[in-house]
């Protein structure tokens, strides 16, 4: 792959197994508990807009095709397709707890619950999985206790501080400490790349402040990063810095390796965050 990276030194790691084509957190793989990805849109068999690995069986694509291309990741993961959890993603900051109980759903399964964009677990061999063409997927590993999680957030998902809400929740429902917990910003559009409007634009002034906004091309618009403003939601939460990886890949920079809404003018497929605990080796 030839990734426009956005910095002086890549901190996604890109990888290739099988043919298919994906980044990853180094600092979720050194810990050798977790199996994860992002995916490109490099290595499937879907065509045309959706060419090659779309993972959205909403948009238009062959269900033969994506689910194929579900398979090709569930080999790089280490799991089966009927061992994904999808989320039911509405831009909301609602999250669900999931189990075993719940694998198979959004593949293979019909889904019985809605509005979900963050997944968390505790159990090993469930992948989680959040999609995106521009939002941000954020990843979550408490490296104690052993639960992953994962959250899909666009700007309103931003702006209700799912991140941090996330982290709460481990907290709360698993007894996670926040000293415990790595966190990963994943591929997603970059800070030149996105432009809101004024309305939007006010929300994050006045939530934020001004430090992740900048004013755009044209009267009326600004430039909102959504990386910087994950990055301080997670902060303000009580991760510390060094805790938090924070990607270097936009997803409109790079059209033709990722999917992204803004540069295709939503005609596209979805990429996928997965992420799975692995079995506990521990005597």
């Amino acid at each position: 792959m030839k990734i426009l990276r956005k910095g002086k030194a890549p901190v996604l790691e890109e990888k290739e197994q099988n043919g298919l084509y994906y980044l990853s957190f180094p600092a979720f793989t050194e810990t050798g508990l977790v199996s994860h990805l992002f995916s490109t849109r490099l290595g499937g068999v879907s065509k045309g807009i959706f060419s090659t690995l779309n993972l959205s069986f909403t948009r238009g694509d062959r269900e033969e095709d994506v689910l194929e291309n579900y398979k090709r990741v569930a080999a790089v993961l280490g799991c089966g397709i009927e061992d994904m959890v999808c989320s039911d993603q509405t831009h909301t900051v609602n999250i669900r707890n999931v189990t075993r109980a719940d694998c198979g759903k959004g593949v293979v399964l019909p889904k019985d619950y809605r509005d979900v964009d963050g997944l968390v677990t505790d159990e090993p061999l469930v992948a989680l999985a959040v999609f995106c063409a521009d939002c941000v997927p954020l990843y979550f590993l408490d490296t104690h206790r052993r639960v992953i999680a994962l959250a899909h957030s666009g700007w309103r998902g931003t702006a209700g501080r799912i991140g941090g809400r996330m982290i709460e929740k481990m907290e709360r429902d698993y007894g996670c400490k926040k000293e415990h917990i790595l966190a990963g910003i994943g591929p997603s559009i970059c800070g030149d790349c996105y432009e809101v409007s004024e309305d939007v634009a006010g929300v994050f002034k006045q939530e934020f402040g001004e430090e992740v906004l900048s004013l755009g091309k044209a009267p009326g618009k600004y430039q909102l990063d959504l990386w910087k403003t994950n990055r301080l939601i997670l902060e303000q939460a009580g991760l510390k810095r060094e805790q938090i990886t924070v990607t270097d890949v936009c997803t409109c920079c790079n059209p033709d390796i990722l999917f992204s809404h803004r540069a295709s003018g939503g005609k596209r497929g979805n990429m996928g965050a997965f992420l799975m605990l692995k079995p506990d080796t521990r005597s």
